[in-house]
């Protein structure tokens, strides 16, 4: 049986961090969805076909992950899928309390949903793509947070100082 998860986020942008967590799921289950979410809730720096064209550059060299955009529930966008199971990072403690209360609501609205939480590396347990948005605008090197990639578009922003 082909095990298929989904790693759902805004990834405005994509970090290290993410791409650490997608690299290692990628090694756990036989394929990976990136699903970029147009949370109406939040103001992004990119817009969702930019960041999607973005984690389609740095993700290419991977052969099982698919990147997908959706709106609304995740639930129903993983129903649409045929996946019932879920990742979600953890870099710290606090990050613990929000994603059980999501991990419960979802299996609340789909009891057959599991989540699977995945510390990353030491090295990124502390990055989050605000902290790369508000470095980048104040001038500051990112190149230790988030791929050339990701660089080279922040820099084409001209993010005002």
């Amino acid at each position: 049986m082909s095990r298929k998860i989904i790693y759902p986020g805004t990834f405005d942008p994509i970090t290290n961090g993410h791409i650490d967590l997608i690299e290692r799921a990628s090694k756990l289950f036989d394929h990976v969805v990136v699903a970029i979410s147009t949370n109406l809730n939040k103001t992004t720096l990119f817009t969702l076909e930019e960041r999607k064209r973005l984690i389609i550059q740095v993700l290419k060299k991977y052969n099982n992950i698919e990147i997908c955009t959706f709106s609304g529930l995740l639930i129903d966008f993983a129903r649409s899928i045929n996946t019932m199971i879920i990742l979600r990072g953890l870099r710290a403690i606090s990050d613990f309390e929000y994603e059980l209360q999501l991990a419960n609501l979802n299996r609340i609205m789909e009891p057959k949903m599991e989540t699977v939480l995945l510390t990353p590396s030491e090295k990124y347990a502390y990055v989050s793509a605000s902290m790369v948005r508000e470095i980048a605008s104040l001038g500051g090197d990112v190149s230790v947070f988030a791929p050339i990639e990701v660089q080279i578009a922040l820099k084409k922003l001209n993010i005002p100082k």
